[in-house]
């Protein structure tokens, strides 16, 4: 059985279809699975085994007539017999259509429904994963979303290891991880606000060191809070190494992104900061290990750093 699926968007939403890959396991168990994601987004299926083939492709780029043909040329040599569609735009859904795949699957609201030989509704569905799932409705029994499955390399889990040795954290009992986000984001965590927080933390918890995750991303809002307070820092290069690095913590704190997609799957203890904007955080039966801080407003700086540490001493 070869599947594909067309999943557009981030690391984070890539992560949030991992439960998805795992259920058409469970449906095809000898399934080869191939996904057509983003160039920037590759990175995502370092850490899953679901996936036989990562196709890339820059799905909001300026795609020539080549570009299109390209792809329906990789799709149409694979002989795929059941596809899924998480874009709804109609040129994803003319690309499918084109490709002779016997069973299509997208959503009902996209922009071109004619085109897919089954569609489903996923409106109501709070949770992006949730959403995701919705695409086996017809080919499964309905289920809720399991749980996001990371498999991480034994190297990077080496490396880690390596590296809590030489920052001197393997005995001290544990860690907090910092990820303070993207340098470039319109709407970043204040520097002045991260300050707050680490200020509090040292004051009340001196023992317990705090490390900044240090991605390609983040770098400069790493570099500056360094140079303002006494911490830790880890360069991660690739998401196993974030996810190892994140298996040993105590505490991850970190606005809404992959990041906190990546703690919460390996369920470590995570502080999500969010806005009024933010999707809604899934569910967990048992031990609370996922809190969510919200901005009263659609402006992630107007969450104010008592808010957050108030979540954080379980105020």
């Amino acid at each position: 059985m070869h599947v594909l699926a067309l999943v557009p968007g981030g690391i984070s939403d890539q992560l949030q279809f991992f439960p998805t890959l795992a259920t058409i396991q469970e449906i095809y168990p000898s399934a080869e699975i191939s996904v057509v994601v983003e160039p920037t987004s590759k990175s995502a299926y370092r850490v899953s085994k679901a996936v036989s083939e990562v196709i890339p492709f820059n799905y909001r780029g300026q795609n020539s007539p080549a570009d299109w043909a390209n792809l329906l040329g990789i799709i149409r040599d694979r002989e795929f017999e059941l596809v899924l569609s998480a874009s709804d735009r109609w040129e994803e859904g003319v690309l499918l259509w084109l490709s002779g795949i016997p069973t299509r699957v997208g959503y009902s609201n996209a922009q071109a429904p004619w085109l897919y030989t089954n569609t489903v509704t996923a409106d109501k569905e709070p949770y992006q994963a949730s959403q995701y799932q919705a695409l086996l409705e017809g080919l499964a029994e309905p289920s809720k979303s399991a749980p996001i499955a990371l498999n991480v390399p034994a190297g990077d889990i080496a490396w880690a290891d390596e590296q809590r040795q030489g920052l001197n954290l393997s005995g001290s009992g544990g860690y907090v991880v910092v990820y303070p986000g993207l340098n470039v984001q319109a709407d970043a965590y204040p520097l002045s606000s991260w300050l707050s927080i680490v200020d509090d933390f040292q004051s009340k918890q001196p023992q317990m060191p705090i490390v900044l995750l240090e991605t390609l991303d983040s770098e400069e809002l790493v570099a500056t809070l360094s140079r303002q307070r006494t911490l830790k820092a880890v360069k991660v290069e690739n998401l196993g190494q974030v996810a190892a690095i994140l298996a040993g913590a105590d505490l991850v704190i970190t606005p809404d992104s992959y990041i906190s997609q990546v703690s919460m799957a390996l369920q470590v203890f995570t502080l999500v900061l969010q806005t009024k904007l933010s999707q809604a955080l899934p569910v967990v039966e048992g031990e609370t290990r996922i809190l969510g801080v919200q901005s009263a407003t659609e402006r992630l700086a107007d969450l104010k750093p008592g808010d957050v540490l108030q979540k954080v001493w379980g105020g």
